[in-house]
């Protein structure tokens, strides 16, 4: 009964909130217009140098374009850049470059109006985001890859060459992340600074107003490039308009009345109400919605501090690599997607790497079943019988996954492993991880870009943490990892699944579930896209 009062009750705020607000386009326009809303944060910057999280890749996707892109199922194509080819020794990249690309109308071109985008702008935007001035979050992508001396040739307008110091690999999947979006010289030399609210873009919309914390408004660019297969322009829609509402209880409930065409995911408090425990939904909601449950490049997982220089782990029982594998073997992942994620996940039996990229071992000939028999064996090889004589284990965690965390703790218990729990702010739990004070400590790892290596960098011993929040250490997997860099692709994959196997064998973490996207449209949307990394494509969207 206090649920429903409670849900009458944000419907009431929700109507009184949207009578209230001001709404940047007029809804009965006959324009086709497409409305989303980002949650839980303030909108940092429209500048992809500093697209360090979801919402400012999102809206940078819109207003620019990288060399390449990746698809719905994670192949890259083409996009600036219409080809490419990579040297055989894995140093040279030579992209040739669409030679009919301008940018969106600004008045800091000649006229007032547009040029062409040429690899001079590619070689610019990529200077830009390793230079110490710029403060990138993304310089990550090139420093210490990239040559010392003329990194990035231009050749001709349409000839762009990259030039890295050692053979890597990934390299071609990182250039598709917004960070490496191409940006006008003469447009963010201007704005300095405030390019974060002018931006200028080759993309499919371009920026028409933001009034920060309230509403971002972005128009068709008339000058895009792109066309679909049947040679139309794109992108069809007419202006996308963005709201800033805090809630994702508001966001859901804004989504039931109509007001916005799209949402990413739900707040928890809703799941019980529109999906079965199976993460089906519930017949009633069947026709009022779309719903898209796929895969997501995000493993959640548990760590365990490895660092065998640290009296924190020499002082634990987590040293012992039979203790972290009966803890791994503790776990029923499945109820954890069954009773706390409504059925939207798969348990991690595997690897790190999740399914869905190139690398992930679908025969998953390695891993951890839950097996509370064998959790009890390893405890008792390890000379702890049924628990005795281990010290109690502290799993930090942020509120927000207090519940699975609690279930894990409550199950460890049950084979005589004595834990408990501590919440902790997540700003400060990540600090703590970073510095190696995070014994145990519950996490999730976000692929960056389209390539496994994005999640075996965490294991790689020479790397700071981030990635390598639990300090592990294997020769044989460093010396793996190097070796790959420069293989042919299915050798690669072959490294790859053998390099997770090996760190998975070692135990530094418990890999929990792998989980999935849902994402929810109103049934008058069609052709609305994403990729396994949750970044969304509206540019063939169309209202009907």
């Amino acid at each position: 009964m206090k649920f429903k009062i409670f849900v009458t009750s944000c419907w009431v705020l929700s109507l009184c909130l949207l009578l209230s607000c001001k709404h940047g386009i007029n809804d009965n326009s006959s324009k086709q217009i497409f409305h989303l809303n980002l949650s839980g944060g303030s909108l940092e910057s429209l500048d992809p140098a500093y697209a360090k999280d979801l919402y400012i890749m999102w809206t940078t996707h819109m207003l620019y374009n990288t060399l390449v892109e990746t698809d719905t199922n994670l192949q890259l194509k083409p996009s600036l850049a219409k080809s490419w080819v990579i040297s055989t020794d894995g140093l040279s990249y030579t992209f040739h470059l669409q030679t009919k690309v301008y940018f969106q109308e600004n008045p800091l071109f000649p006229n007032g109006r547009t040029r062409l985008m040429t690899a001079q702008d590619v070689a610019y935007s990529f200077y830009r985001l390793v230079a110490p001035q710029t403060a990138s979050s993304g310089a990550w992508i090139f420093n210490g890859h990239i040559a010392v001396n003329n990194p990035f040739e231009v050749k001709d307008d349409s000839t762009f060459i990259l030039h890295l110091t050692d053979p890597f690999r990934p390299m071609l999947a990182m250039l598709s992340m917004p960070y490496c979006s191409v940006v006008p010289k003469e447009v963010v030399e201007y704005w300095g600074k405030d390019f974060r609210s002018h931006p200028c873009g080759t993309g499919p919309f371009q920026f028409k107003s933001w009034d920060e914390g309230n509403v971002l408004l972005l128009h068709k660019n008339k000058l895009y490039w792109e066309l679909d297969k049947a040679y139309r322009k794109l992108p069809y829609l007419d202006a996308v308009q963005i709201s800033f509402y805090d809630s994702k209880a508001t966001e859901f409930l804004l989504f039931m009345q109509g007001r916005l065409d799209f949402i990413n995911s739900i707040d928890g408090s809703f799941k019980d109400l529109i999906f079965q425990k199976n993460g089906v939904l519930k017949q009633e909601y069947r026709q009022k919605f779309q719903l898209s449950k796929s895969r997501y490049l995000n493993t959640e997982y548990l760590g365990f501090l490895t660092d065998t220089s640290s009296a924190l782990f020499q002082q634990s029982s987590i040293k012992y690599k039979l203790v972290r594998q009966a803890i791994n073997y503790a776990i029923d992942r499945r109820k954890i997607i069954t009773y706390y994620k409504n059925g939207i996940g798969i348990p991690a039996t595997g690897g790190f790497t999740p399914p869905g990229i190139a690398g992930f071992d679908s025969v998953m000939n390695y891993g951890y079943n839950y097996n509370p028999q064998k959790a009890t064996a390893l405890l008792r090889e390890a000379g702890f019988p049924d628990g005795k004589g281990l010290q109690m284990l502290t799993i930090l965690t942020p509120e927000n996954y207090a519940d699975i965390v609690n279930f894990v703790a409550t199950q460890l218990q049950e084979v005589g492993i004595p834990t408990k729990i501590e919440i902790m702010q997540p700003n400060i739990l990540k600090q703590q991880m970073s510095r190696s004070q995070a014994l145990f400590f519950r996490a999730q790892w976000i692929a960056d870009y389209p390539d496994a290596e994005t999640y075996l960098a965490f294991f790689k011993s020479t790397f700071p943490a981030p990635p390598n929040y639990t300090r592990y250490k294997n020769e044989n997997f460093d010396k793996l990892y190097d070796a790959s860099m420069n293989m042919p692709d299915s050798l690669r994959w072959f490294a790859y699944r053998k390099m997770d196997s090996l760190a998975i064998s070692d135990a530094p973490l418990v890999p929990l579930f792998y989980d999935q996207l849902l994402h929810f449209t109103q049934n008058k949307v069609h052709g609305f896209s994403s990729n396994p990394m949750n970044l969304i494509d509206i540019k063939r969207v169309y209202i009907k």
